[in-house]
């Protein structure tokens, strides 16, 4: 008699009352989360995550045309998970004028990006207006272009630096351009972790809090979690709990993006990377856990193309864009490329036997002519 091949075998006995919730599509709690990080079954926790994942967006996996700028990586924070913020008397530091930041995004592309993602250092000099300047001449060039920009962090800091409320703050900037926010910063949301490996930052709760008001403002976001260095199943279960928790509150967060932390050059180097299994892990968890964040991002900057294709069987949608330049998880010692060529992201989705679909920052698909698609491939 040939084997069921219907029902997934599960190595791990805790995992099926877990796996007839996600059948029957209700809410994992935070016990749940506890277990399915806690498990070695890497295969049954994403099957159950597939499950959810293609329940979601079916066979589809999205990718984007997009630029990463980073316009200064001076900061007066010293965080010992970062190995990109410098001091300003540091001489290998740098910072953009405004017109090396507008020619940068238009180098190579420009017709053909539907994204600028934009963050960078907690500069002590450059002031709120010259960030609104920066962000009226990217749209008076590219008025086609969505602004993601901005963390909560460097909003956080705005606010404390020039004395200007947080409300303040996000108003005059979605006024000069920003269309949405990036999610990083979110680190670990726990005080034990967050106090030994980015004391420089706001907590966790501010974080949450300055999201909650984006939100509600209007502003659409992405979310994160760095894992992978000093945090434990508790402290990432409780981070993803307090991220639905907010979603459920404002519906603001539109992608959720698991972050390996890479320790080259930082404080915390004697730290080992995460492996395949720990990458794989996380990506599951969170499509099992973030049941009202519509998005799950394989992020290939951080986790390779390879891993990041891989992931597309375990809960991600998602595969990130072309990015072009990334910067930050480089100085951090990350070897993969530093962008991929549409064709390239084609590849790695059809090879995974995924649909691929162009998007834009809010999921729409892209229609491409064929004078844009011919620069891009």
């Amino acid at each position: 008699m040939l084997p069921d091949f219907s029902q997934p075998t599960f190595d791990d006995r805790r995992l099926l009352p877990i796996y007839d919730k996600v059948k029957a599509g209700e809410r994992l709690s935070y016990e749940d989360g506890l277990t399915l990080y806690r498990s070695p079954d890497l295969l049954a926790v994403g099957h159950m995550a597939n499950l959810v994942r293609e329940r979601l967006h079916g066979n589809v996996t999205y990718f984007n045309v997009n630029r990463h700028i980073n316009p200064t990586d001076v900061c007066v924070a010293s965080c010992k998970l970062c190995a990109f913020g410098k001091k300003a008397k540091d001489p290998t530091a740098y910072t953009m004028s405004l017109e090396d930041v507008w020619a940068r995004a238009g180098h190579g592309v420009s017709e053909a990006v539907t994204e600028f993602h934009i963050v960078g250092g907690l500069h002590p000099e450059l002031t709120v207006d010259w960030f609104c300047e920066m962000l009226r001449g990217l749209k008076q060039r590219y008025p086609q272009v969505h602004l993601k920009a901005f963390t909560m962090v460097e909003i956080a800091y705005f606010h404390k630096r020039f004395k200007i409320p947080i409300e303040e703050v996000l108003r005059r900037l979605k006024e000069a351009g920003m269309d949405s926010m990036p999610g990083g910063g979110a680190e670990i949301f726990t005080e034990r972790v967050r106090r030994i490996i980015c004391d420089h930052k706001i907590d966790g709760n501010e974080w949450l809090d300055i999201a909650r008001l984006a939100h509600k403002m209007g502003l659409k976001s992405n979310c994160t979690m760095l894992y992978g260095h000093i945090e434990n199943e508790e402290d990432r279960t409780d981070h993803l709990v307090r991220l639905r928790a907010v979603q459920s509150d404002t519906n603001g967060f539109v992608t959720y993006i698991p972050l390996a932390f890479h320790p080259d050059n930082t404080p915390l180097e004697h730290i080992s990377k995460t492996t395949g299994f720990d990458d794989l892990k996380n990506i599951a968890v969170a499509r099992l856990m973030l049941d009202n964040i519509p998005h799950i991002k394989a992020y290939w900057v951080m986790m390779t193309p390879k891993i990041a294709q891989i992931a597309q069987r375990f809960g991600a949608d998602d595969i990130d864009g072309t990015v072009v330049e990334e910067k930050i998880y480089h100085d951090a010692g990350a070897d993969t490329s530093q962008g991929l060529r549409r064709n390239e992201l084609l590849s790695l989705i059809r090879a995974a036997g995924r649909e691929p679909v162009e998007r834009d920052t809010a999921y729409n698909r892209v229609q491409r002519t064929e004078s844009t698609f011919a620069i891009l491939v």
